[in-house]
């Protein structure tokens, strides 16, 4: 197992989330400045490319280049042509409290989680013991089409969060967060999933914000730690990064797809941080490129 220290690059956001490389700058949301970011390589030239009052979390692209976007509060997709915002989709019908993350396919179909309770006020009624000894409840995993349709709604799932697609756009693979596992189906041609298989079992880990290497391994922030972990099909860990916050999400990006970018922070209890900027990104070189969506 390969051990690695990150380096602070950028401070003062109130909670990143969502990380991904586009068009040669990290993109980011800020749930507590209600924002979309961008950035460069080196963590410069903060730009703050849309303003999503009903804060962000999962983005993606469609085909022809637009913007998506979680709006968590409201429970709905946005879409961003032109600089003008719309609602793509509301899927409020299919969450239990917050949307979350979201991955778009380069085939343009949406893959989008939400918590399934209010995991803030839970952790504070039970406690951290309880809180773990106590499964919390299921949810949905939420499958849109172009157009913006839901095409396909994936119950039990255990807080479905970051996902990744293979670069063939055969597999997709999702962390459940309180599953304490990496779920994979069979992406179908219709952008709908079957064959729900465990990819990985996690240890000691709540699988938060994840990305793909070239070597079919995936880098995932553990909530629990200050820690990104580089974990095999099948829970072998081959890989660790030590961060200097809580790691929450992580992506592969740079010129050369090996500069790992970590959003960290020191807490995700709103209650706590909602009016605090104390989140960071935080970056570290690795040895394996990254690789398929995001």
């Amino acid at each position: 197992m390969k051990e690695y220290t990150a380096t602070m690059v950028r401070e003062g956001l109130g909670f990143g989330e969502a990380p991904r490389w586009h068009e040669g700058r990290l993109w980011y949301s800020d749930f507590y400045r209600h924002g979309i970011y961008s950035m460069a390589e080196d963590g410069s030239d903060e730009v703050l490319e849309h303003e999503v009052p009903t804060q962000p979390s999962g983005l993606g692209w469609l085909p022809n280049g637009d913007l998506l976007s979680v709006s968590m509060t409201d429970q709905k997709v946005l879409r961003f042509h032109d600089g003008q915002m719309s609602v793509f989709a509301d899927i409020s019908e299919h969450c239990v409290f917050w949307a979350n993350d979201m991955i778009v396919s380069p085939t343009g179909y949406s893959y989008v989680g939400n918590f399934g309770f209010d995991l803030d006020a839970r952790l504070a009624e039970l406690g951290v013991e309880r809180f773990l000894a106590e499964p919390p409840p299921t949810t949905n995993l939420v499958v849109l089409n172009a157009e913006g349709d839901v095409i396909q709604v994936v119950p039990d799932m255990a807080f479905p969060n970051a996902t990744v697609i293979t670069p063939d756009g055969a597999t997709l693979i999702i962390g459940e967060t309180f599953g304490a596992k990496h779920t994979a189906f069979d992406v179908n041609a219709d952008g709908t999933l079957a064959n729900r298989r465990v990819w990985a079992p996690l240890e000691n880990a709540a699988t938060d914000g994840m990305c793909l290497d070239a070597e079919g391994q995936i880098w995932f922030a553990n909530a629990l730690t200050r820690k990104c972990v580089r974990v095999a099909e099948g829970g072998e860990v081959t890989g660790v990064v030590e961060c200097a916050q809580r790691a929450y999400a992580c992506a592969l990006g740079g010129e050369d797809r090996r500069t790992l970018f970590v959003m960290t922070s020191g807490s995700s209890d709103r209650f706590v941080i909602a009016d605090k900027t104390q989140g960071s990104i935080e970056t570290v070189r690795v040895d394996v490129a990254g690789a398929g969506t995001p």
